[in-house]
């Protein structure tokens, strides 16, 4: 009897939908191609980090409680974002800790929810892509991926079977771009100084990519690059391991 496939609900994140599509069909052709079942809910809206960053508990519980419905019954939820994706599985049980009706619901979630490329390499078993993409690439670390849902390797040892791609390390590769979210709006200046240090690190490196896991941080370092006036192209690691890099890239404007 065939294995009833993986049924996954894809939380496409508001950046991806908004700013960058192909991110989203992206992880959808690589959960495909591990023999996923791959459902987008209508229903899903942010995830409501925004709102608990700032302090707002309530908003971000009454968006959590959208997120949490909408995402029921699937076996597992995968996020193309270290951010989103930690926000589900580590905040969302902190938000309905004292709510007896909600914090059950949290927890099963949390449960369930994985970052894209680890859950190709560790519960789909992925150990290979079929893609090409010529160049060196430098890789940054977003700090949610790497700390809140344990981001490292996975991506790297995906990135390895690009035909064409070699990967240049960063000399801080741990450190932040300087986004973090509303982080980058009530601090600009130090935001500032953060990422124009991560992008002159890239740019050291001879890189004609820089690739990130977090849309978040490539646009932010996509933006820097941009004012410095580089040439350095930036694409989020599904796009280049789905082999769907024909378009512009990060911060380029469309045809």
């Amino acid at each position: 009897m065939a294995e009833t496939p993986r049924r996954v609900g894809l939380f496409v994140t508001c950046l991806v939908d908004l700013f960058r599509p192909t991110v989203g069909f992206a992880a959808v052709k690589l959960l495909r191609d591990a023999g996923c079942a791959v459902e987008v809910p209508a229903a899903q809206t942010c995830c409501g980090q925004p709102a608990y960053n700032s302090g707002d508990r309530a908003d971000a519980q009454a968006i959590a409680r959208q997120v949490i419905a909408a995402f029921q019954g699937f076996d597992y939820v995968v996020a193309p974002s270290g951010s989103c994706a930690g926000m589900l599985k580590r905040y969302y049980p902190d938000l309905f800790k004292d709510d007896t009706a909600w914090a059950p619901k949290a927890k099963d979630l949390s449960e369930r929810t994985w970052e894209l490329t680890r859950f190709l390499v560790e519960v789909c078993g992925v150990e290979r892509v079929e893609a090409a993409c010529a160049g060196r690439a430098a890789y940054h670390d977003s700090c949610s991926a790497l700390r809140e849902m344990g981001v490292r390797d996975q991506p790297r040892r995906l990135l390895a079977t690009v035909a064409g791609l070699d990967i240049a390390e960063l000399p801080n590769r741990d450190a932040c771009c300087g986004f973090g979210g509303t982080f980058c709006v009530k601090y600009g200046e130090v935001s500032t100084e953060i990422v124009r240090r991560k992008a002159a690190e890239i740019q050291a490196t001879g890189a004609d990519l820089v690739l990130a896991g977090d849309l978040g941080c490539l646009m932010n370092i996509a933006g820097r690059l941009k004012r410095e006036g580089s040439t350095i192209a930036a694409r989020h690691v599904a796009e280049v391991l789905a082999g769907m890099t024909q378009g512009p890239a990060i911060g380029e404007p469309e045809d």
